[in-house]
């Protein structure tokens, strides 16, 4: 079933602009961490990676739905700083559908050796 979309009002803009900032923030730092693992993937279990999987394919699908919202919102009649707002947002969505891909991509990676823990060389 197709449900019309609920369009916030823009008075809402400074809400979603805090919402967008602090998942690009968080998501940076989630990056990071799992670049960090790259080298040593057995770091981490099956289970944090299938959770990183889960939570940024969902992220990765709901963005549409930021994205539909900024879209209407540059429909109406902005001021000036709304549009720039919005547009900022706008971009900040792009950098999140690209960290987001990149997430998948580096899970998908490291997936292939969580739990695998290096041999140590003895010399005995």
């Amino acid at each position: 079933m197709n449900q019309t979309p609920r369009w916030r009002p823009i008075s809402d803009l400074p809400v979603l602009a805090s919402i967008l900032d602090s998942m690009l923030h968080d998501d940076e730092g989630q990056y990071r961490t799992l670049c960090e693992c790259r080298p040593k993937p057995y770091v981490l279990d099956d289970h944090t990676v299938g959770r990183v999987i889960q939570v940024f394919t969902q992220q990765r699908a709901d963005l549409s739905i930021y994205q539909q919202q900024l879209s209407h919102w540059m429909e109406s009649d902005l001021i000036a700083s709304q549009k720039r707002e919005v547009e900022r947002l706008q971009c900040c969505l792009a950098k999140l559908h690209k960290l987001a891909e990149s997430i998948l991509s580096l899970a998908e990676e490291l997936k292939q050796g969580t739990g695998l823990v290096p041999k140590i060389e003895t010399n005995s």
